[in-house]
């Protein structure tokens, strides 16, 4: 008879020191490259939509709040002479003759067409009549901000 063969009893010794690795590591790396692919083609989607968006009516309220703003600083810096004060109503009246070309929806509606009117009319008074101190650009600032809150109210909801 024959003798058995001891290779086959340490078999499943070496069998467990060859076991395959686990493919967890290559699933997470996958996962993870997933989610930032997605995340990139996610922004490069957005910012495509947001670059077809129009600009303007928001860029056209940011320049005029600034202009306001700085009017604002002025009077409480106390530099309220006319060279300090006029190239900001020259601005703000500049910038109210773009109101109706900014908002081409609301262009037709007669509220509308009436808040610009009133606003182009505060700063043309204001700049005929340039405020000469701080209680004056005091006034002008709430004949000018009247005419903008007016308009915000009916259409910015």
């Amino acid at each position: 008879m024959s003798t058995p063969d001891p290779k086959p009893a340490a078999a499943p010794a070496a069998n467990a020191a060859k076991a395959k690795p686990s493919n967890a590591g290559r699933y997470l790396f996958l996962l993870v490259l997933g989610l930032v692919l997605g995340a990139v083609a996610t922004v490069m989607l957005l910012r495509a939509i947001d670059a077809r968006k129009d600009h303007f009516p928001e860029s056209l309220m940011v320049v005029k709040g600034w202009h306001m703003g700085q009017l604002k600083a002025d009077m409480e810096t106390n530099r309220c002479n006319a060279t300090d004060v006029l190239p900001h109503l020259q601005a703000l009246r500049m910038t109210a003759n773009d109101l109706e070309s900014a908002f081409p929806d609301l262009r037709d509606d007669e509220r509308f067409r009436t808040a610009a009117s009133a606003m182009r009319a505060a700063a043309d008074k204001a700049i005929a009549a340039p405020p000469l101190s701080c209680p004056a650009v005091s006034e002008v600032l709430k004949s000018i901000g009247g005419t903008c809150k007016g308009c915000h109210q009916d259409f910015r909801g």
